[in-house]
């Protein structure tokens, strides 16, 4: 049985808005989304986790100080009092009130404006399995109807895409990497991936030969100045993860 898309085939576009806008405006927020579609952005990463009854919403950190008005671990808090939270505030005045938003939310922002996603699975320490599950429950049924743009599920844990794996084979999964610790290409494999999304830094031509040899499409984060994004059109990645969505013109 197939656990990813034909191989060969790669719909989603080379420049990806990181967490919805880079910093222009609050992360992982419809603003965020609606800023970088103004720039002419049609892709976007965003974190996605579970809150304590089970709705998977967008937050990157496990708690909430740092991009909210709340406090405490997000994932232990139910979404009645995560949907009341100011997650724009934080950012500058101008976003302040702009609350955290549902994976449902976003994926009908993106769905409306014919975009992609790139959804990084964020588990709250202890739930990586459930919430892999829970992530590409969500997204095999949020996607059901748009197959032409089947979001790109990743994760920093194995253990989340192995989730996702057992839940919604069909959703292509890509395997996040900051170091290329021992064993990386054979897990890539092992949990039926199409793509590896690297820290730019370790992208060379020898990195790209070896995922290329194993059928898996290569990608970088986070790309934030020219020489660093020159590099790595140059090696023919397949996608570039970007804050500066000012400064790369996505058609570039």
């Amino acid at each position: 049985m197939s656990v990813g898309p034909t191989p060969g085939l790669w719909p989603y576009p080379r420049w990806v808005a990181h967490r919805g806008a880079g910093k222009l405006a609050p992360e992982n927020t419809l603003a965020a989304f609606r800023l970088g579609a103004s720039h002419g952005y049609c892709m976007y990463e965003c974190d996605a986790k579970l809150s304590a009854d089970g709705v998977v919403f967008l937050l990157h950190d496990d708690t909430l100080e740092r991009t909210t008005d709340g406090g405490g671990v997000a994932g232990e808090q139910a979404w009645s009092a995560l949907s009341q939270l100011d997650a724009g505030g934080w950012h500058s005045r101008a976003f302040a009130g702009e609350p955290l938003a549902t994976l449902q939310a976003v994926a009908h922002h993106c769905q409306a404006q014919g975009h992609w996603l790139n959804i990084e699975i964020k588990p709250t320490p202890g739930t990586e399995l459930a919430t892999g599950r829970a992530v590409a429950e969500a997204a095999a049924r949020l996607w059901a109807n748009d197959a032409a743009r089947t979001p790109l599920l990743t994760s920093f844990q194995p253990e989340a895409l192995k989730g996702a794996l057992e839940t919604a084979p069909q959703l292509p999964r890509g395997l996040l990497l900051d170091t290329l610790w021992t064993g990386w290409l054979d897990a890539a494999r092992a949990l039926g991936c199409v793509a590896v999304v690297c820290n730019h830094r370790l992208w060379d031509a020898a990195t790209v030969a070896q995922a290329r040899g194993a059928g898996l499409r290569t990608l970088a984060y986070t790309v934030n100045d020219a020489p660093a994004a020159q590099r790595l059109l140059d090696l023919d990645l397949d996608g570039i993860i970007t804050d500066r969505i000012d400064l790369f013109p996505p058609g570039r």
